[in-house]
This record gives C-alpha cells, sequence and structure tokens, in this order.
C-alpha cells in the first residue's frame, strides 16, 4: 500500500489525526469544507469584538497531565503558552450575595460552610465527590433525583449555583468530574483561546509536509471492492491509499453511495442524544471587569425558547481580556442549552429566522442589564449562533456539538475506529467516545492513525504512549 491519506475534516480531530499520521510517514491532504480549520474549536470576529465559541477550559493544560504530552506533541500546547487559571472558577450572585465555586475545592467547603454552617452534610456530600473524581476514585450516584437532592440545602444561592451547572439526566454527577478534573490543578484557559490554538496545530501540520485544502466540501468517499480509495470534493476525484473521517460520524452516511451499516453504528444511532445550545455573544460598550468572569445570574423573570425555561444565564465576561474586548469594552457569551434544532429549522423555512434571533439576543442584554446597568444602553454587537450556524459550518449533525450522556449510556466506553469488511476506511471524532470535547477529538484522531499504522505494518510514531486506549483521559 501506498503513503498517501486523506482526512475529511480540519477540526480538531481531522488536525491531530493528520500531524500522527504525518509523523509516522504518511503525505496527508486534509479537506475542510470551511475557510479556517478548527471545527467548533473557534472563536469569530464582530466589529471590535472577539468571541469565544469553543473553548472555556481545557483538560490536559496542566503539564501534569498525560493529555498535556498530546497536546504539546500535535502542537497546540508549548511552553510559550501561557495557561490561566482565574480563581474563583464560577460565581454566582443572589440577593447581594456572592456564592463562589473555586478550582481549589478545599477553599470552596470552607466558603460554603461561612454561607451555611447548616448545610455541613450536603456541602460535604458534594466536595467529598468532587475530592473522589480529583484523587482518581468514581464518585457516589445520587439515589434520588437532582430536585431532591438540591431541596436538601437550605441556602438559596448554594442550591441554585448547583443547579445551573447541572442537569435533570445526570444529577449532579457532571459537577463532581468537571469539578474533580480542575481541583487536579487540570482545567486552564491557554491564552487567547480557540483560534491560535488551532492555528499553532495547523503550522505543526504544515511543517511536517501535510496539506489542508479550504472551502472545499467532500462530497463522497470513493470505494472499490470494499476499500477506500480517495474521495470526491468539490467536484473533483482526489485518490488516496486510506482515508480517515473525521467529519460528525452521525452524520457519515451522506459521504456514501450505500448507507453504512455495523453493530457499533446502529448502537450510535440509536443512542446519541444531542447536545446544542444557542450561543449569545454581546460587544459592550462598557468596562465589566469588576464582575464575574464566570458567573451565574438568576433572572427575575426567565427566558423561553421554544417551550423551554431558562431561570439562569451563565456568563462568560471577557472584560480585561485584551485578546476579546479593547480597553474599556467587555465581550460577554451566554450559552442557553435545549434541544431546539427542530424549533429554528422551522422559522428558517418560515421567513422568521432572522427576527427571532434579534429578540432574543435583545432580550439577553436586556436580563443581564438588570445585573449589570452599566451594559444598559452599550451594546454595541449581539451576535447569535443557533444549531443551524453550528451545522452550516461543521456539518454536525442536527447542529450538535457534544453528546449527552445519561445513566443508561454513561458506561458505553469507546466506539472502534473503523468498520468491518471496509479496508482502509478509518472513523474519528467526538461521538466515538461520549460525551466528546476536544480531549475526546485529539485521542480520537490517534487512536485512527493507529489503526492505521497497524493494517500497513508502520510505526507510529507517537509521544511515547503505548495504545491509545490507554491513554487516561
Amino acid at each position: 500500500m501506498g503513503k498517501n491519506i486523506v482526512i475529511v475534516g480540519a477540526g480538531i480531530t481531522g488536525l491531530s489525526a493528520g500531524v500522527y499520521a504525518a509523523r509516522s510517514g504518511f503525505k496527508v491532504t486534509v479537506i475542510e469544507g470551511h475557510g479556517i480549520a478548527g471545527g467548533n474549536c473557534t472563536s469569530w470576529k464582530r466589529g471590535r469584538y472577539l468571541f469565544e465559541g469553543g473553548m472555556h477550559w481545557l483538560t490536559g493544560s496542566s503539564e501534569s497531565k498525560p493529555l498535556n504530552r498530546l497536546w504539546r506533541f500535535v502542537g497546540a500546547l508549548d511552553d510559550s503558552v501561557e495557561i490561566r487559571t482565574p480563581e474563583p472558577f464560577g460565581e454566582h450572585r443572589i440577593n447581594g450575595q456572592a456564592v463562589k465555586l473555586f478550582r481549589d475545592v478545599e477553599a470552596t467547603e470552607r466558603h460554603w460552610l461561612e454561607l451555611s454552617p447548616e448545610d455541613e452534610a450536603q456541602i460535604k456530600v458534594v466536595t467529598g465527590n468532587i475530592r473522589k473524581v480529583r484523587d482518581g476514585q468514581m464518585p457516589e450516584f445520587p439515589t434520588e433525583t437532582r430536585e431532591a437532592f438540591l431541596s436538601r440545602f437550605k441556602h438559596e444561592g448554594i442550591r441554585s449555583l448547583i443547579r445551573s451547572l447541572t442537569s435533570d439526566s445526570l444529577n449532579v454527577v457532571p459537577l463532581y468530574f468537571s469539578m474533580g478534573i480542575i481541583a487536579t490543578g487540570d482545567g486552564g484557559f491557554p491564552a487567547g483561546g480557540s483560534l491560535p490554538f488551532v492555528r499553532r496545530i495547523v503550522k505543526t501540520l504544515e511543517g511536517l509536509g501535510g496539506e489542508i485544502i479550504f472551502n472545499t466540501r467532500v462530497e463522497k468517499v470513493l470505494m472499490e471492492s470494499g476499500k477506500a480509495v480517495g474521495v470526491l470534493a468539490g467536484g473533483k476525484e482526489i485518490k488516496a491509499d486510506a482515508v480517515i473521517v473525521t467529519s460528525d460520524t452521525m452524520a457519515a452516511d451522506s459521504l456514501f453511495d450505500t448507507p453504512l451499516h455495523s453493530d457499533w453504528l446502529d448502537k450510535m444511532r440509536g443512542t446519541t442524544e444531542p447536545t446544542m445550545n444557542v450561543l449569545i455573544s454581546l460587544g459592550i460598550a462598557a468596562d465589566l471587569d469588576k464582575y464575574p468572569k464566570s458567573g451565574v445570574w438568576k433572572l427575575s423573570r426567565p427566558l423561553e425558547v421554544n417551550g423551554q425555561e431558562h431561570e439562569y444565564l451563565n456568563v462568560n465576561n471577557y472584560a480585561g481580556d485584551r485578546d476579546y474586548s479593547p480597553v474599556g469594552t467587555s465581550a460577554l457569551t451566554v450559552s442557553l442549552p435545549g434541544d431546539n434544532f427542530d424549533y429554528w429549522k422551522g422559522l428558517k423555512a418560515s421567513g422568521r429566522y432572522e427576527e427571532e434571533k434579534r429578540k432574543l439576543g435583545e432580550a439577553v442584554a436586556a436580563a443581564l442589564a438588570e445585573h449589570m446597568p452599566e451594559m444598559d444602553g452599550k451594546v454595541e454587537v449581539c451576535d447569535v449562533a443557533t444549531p443551524l450556524t453550528y451545522e452550516r459550518y461543521c456539518g454536525n449533525w442536527k447542529g450538535s456539538w457534544m453528546t449527552e450522556i445519561n445513566e443508561e449510556n454513561f458506561n458505553l466506553g469507546a466506539y472502534p475506529s473503523f468498520i468491518e469488511g471496509m479496508e482502509r476506511l478509518y472513523f474519528a471524532g467526538q461521538r466515538l467516545i461520549r460525551p466528546g470535547g476536544l480531549p475526546i477529538a485529539l485521542v480520537t484522531g490517534r487512536a485512527a492513525v493507529e489503526k492505521l499504522c497497524e493494517d500497513t505494518g508502520t510505526a507510529l510514531i507517537g509521544e511515547g504512549f503505548g495504545k491509545t486506549a490507554e491513554i487516561p483521559l
């Protein structure tokens, strides 16, 4: 077999796979439908503001973590990159009082106990489970509903902070895992966010001789006698000795003349629930640096989107960060979660899409101004990205950028990177390990190249680890 491979998609998965393949001796061509690399790991400029649409904290940012070696291997991180770990990690302001969530779990526990000594037993349930994850153990899964668990807290602020960071489907468990990881010293934010993070991987890949073809959609993976032999892209056939598909696996059928079939794909299709959101980005001609960098605000009146009420707004505040906000201004982003792809698609079909986006953006700005009065009348930019936006630019199934996890699918493990009976064809991407995210994109790209190397008798040139499946996430 020859050494020419084509990779479909220049998101983090495709770029990472490209670096591993190029380092292992393959000639790599990555084909990307968008004009820039990064996929969901992206930011965009509106006027004088930059809005972060992909990265808020990074697993593997700490040099003490195994994933850090992988990020450095693909070029995403190096010694020149500043990793920021601001405290507190999050803050909820309610009734004039600040309830804080620290990276240091001991600090969180002390703070919460000072606020509400009568909640000591419940506070220690939460912080104790965070410590378990921090120390490499599994937390205790609640035996009651989230609301029943939260009702035991007497302090409204602690109760509402936890509610705003958790979900009905997985109860409080996501909070244990995310804060457990962060409590180890991980979960920092690379200065500059998504765009420079991606550019560093692109530079690494191109420095190894890899090529990225932009603004070109792959229309079809070419198969002959059960083998991938290239792709049809931009109306032209591009021949290859192997193909790695890193675009959304849930939408992969569109790339083949015959729908794909395998036991693991059938399971994926039957159990995958999309994680989606509407991202409202605001450019404010006022300095809001005195407010939390990551804040939760309880609204006086819930916001409604497609019948779903949002009682809280989770706000990322980039005031004071010159990469995002010029001096004296503030870039804010607000994420409203909810399975509302069909709702926005219907609005698009009826011609009301832009109008409803505008109304939602104005409603969010008005709600925030009740808590940050300095921004009242100072909104210069309002940008609303819906699931249709993610579908358009990233090709995501239903515009979803991760996969929901629940008790039924929590331990499903990883899907394979290949389909039996289809040679020289590999799959990688966030859908292969739930819930997805940047680390999953990275390691599944590596895993696909590992399988490619195994099939071709090629030594995988890596960062010193053995099998991808053995790398701690």
